[in-house]
């Protein structure tokens, strides 16, 4: 791994955070196994914006109406894009609980014109692609998508798309330490 700048913004402890996101801050470190969730020891520093922010994206996440391989699929294909490596770091782990293996991971890097992605998985590469590099969506793609997905998971794909790639670039800017050492 290469060697990160120093964070804009250090990760806080309790004095920071106060109770209840320090209390948030650390329950989330022990589900994603590490010392610390940086991104949480950092945006909780903002209680009021912290503890809106963290339930819709924790909708999103894990209470929405994709597939949780499909919105890992869009989340990865993000952090690459962005080149996140916080983003990547985390959804890898969580992408292969969720079912989306490494090789399947490689292709989503790759592409959507790797061998072997599904077509529903070209077609979601494709819009996440339009979506964050031109901000929209082209209508040849906004019809393939649509032929895929309901109206609330059209929306909550844009959503999503929107979400990771705010967060990478909040990440990027704040220069939010890694919480793995790989």
């Amino acid at each position: 791994m290469p060697d990160q700048a120093p964070p804009r913004i250090q990760p806080g402890g309790l004095r920071e955070l106060g109770p209840l996101n320090w209390v948030i801050a650390k329950l989330g470190a022990k589900f994603i196994r590490a010392p610390r969730f940086a991104l949480f020891n950092v945006v909780g520093q903002h209680q009021l914006l912290f503890l809106t922010w963290l339930p819709y994206s924790g909708l999103l996440l894990s209470r929405g109406k994709l597939t949780r391989q499909d919105a890992e699929l869009v989340i990865l294909r993000v952090g690459h894009l962005r080149n996140c490596e916080y983003e990547l770091q985390q959804h890898r782990r969580l992408a292969r609980s969720r079912g989306v293996d490494e090789a399947t991971q490689a292709r989503i890097f790759e592409g959507p014109d790797a061998e072997g992605l599904s077509p529903r998985q070209r077609t979601l590469i494709t819009a996440t692609d339009e979506f964050v590099i031109t901000r929209s969506m082209s209508d040849e793609t906004w019809s393939a998508l649509s032929a895929l997905l309901t109206k609330k998971q059209l929306i909550e794909f844009c959503m999503l798309a929107s979400n990771y790639d705010g967060l990478a670039a909040t990440m990027a800017t704040l220069r939010i330490p890694l919480d793995f050492p790989d």
